[in-house]
């Protein structure tokens, strides 16, 4: 049986920011983001490159005042779009993790498409900006995307000294983990990967 295609598209609006958000979650990770904040585009290009997403991603935000609410919305908006492209999640794998190193630094992500939205954040930065951007807010962009996409997501740094080389691997670990995940099990068919029979629908947000 012919799989639906596993697209979404998300349009979110408030008086803090204008997100509007298309995944294609069986892509050859192509991408055309821009979200007025130049190293967070950099990152979400690594998701959907390492992802195999196809991301396009547009936001205007209130940048003059913080970049903190067009981080967390974002992963709002991004989040929201793969729980919605991936449905009643039948057939896929579930469960992914990686370990990426990048130079000096090592993460791991672990994570569960389970609609039980869970962040465990054990990383640590040696600077409290990088390129422009509060470090903090890295934390702030997968806690509102795991909320959003309904997933138990554990993102560990093992070690690393230079903050730039920790991101990086923490949204390619991403990427990484949840491409394994989202992948289409040809041993499951169209089962629903839970003795629940139902993994839920969308996540409140």
């Amino acid at each position: 049986m012919k799989q639906p295609s596993r697209n979404a598209r998300v349009e979110r609006v408030t008086k803090e920011t204008s997100i509007v958000v298309d995944v294609n979650l069986d892509g050859e990770g192509a991408y055309d983001i821009s979200t007025g904040i130049g190293f967070l585009d950099h990152m979400l290009e690594q998701l959907s490159r390492h992802g195999l997403i196809n991301l396009t991603l547009k936001a205007e935000g209130d940048l003059d005042v913080t970049y903190h609410h067009t981080t967390e919305d974002s992963g709002i908006a991004l989040g929201e779009a793969v729980s919605r492209a991936l449905g009643d999640k039948r057939g896929i794998t579930r469960y992914g993790s990686a370990f990426v190193p990048m130079d000096e630094a090592c993460v791991r992500v672990s994570l569960d498409i389970s609609n039980r939205p869970y962040l465990v954040w054990r990383v640590d930065f040696q600077r409290p900006r990088l390129d422009g951007m509060d470090t903090e807010h890295f934390k702030e962009w997968f806690q509102a995307f795991a909320q959003s996409a309904g997933i138990t997501l554990h993102v560990e740094c093992l070690y690393g000294d230079n903050s730039h080389h920790i991101v990086e691997a923490c949204f390619k670990g991403l990427a990484r983990a949840l491409r394994e995940a989202m992948t289409l099990d040809p041993r499951s068919g169209t089962i629903i990967p839970s003795t629940k029979g139902t993994l839920g629908g969308e996540v409140e947000v």
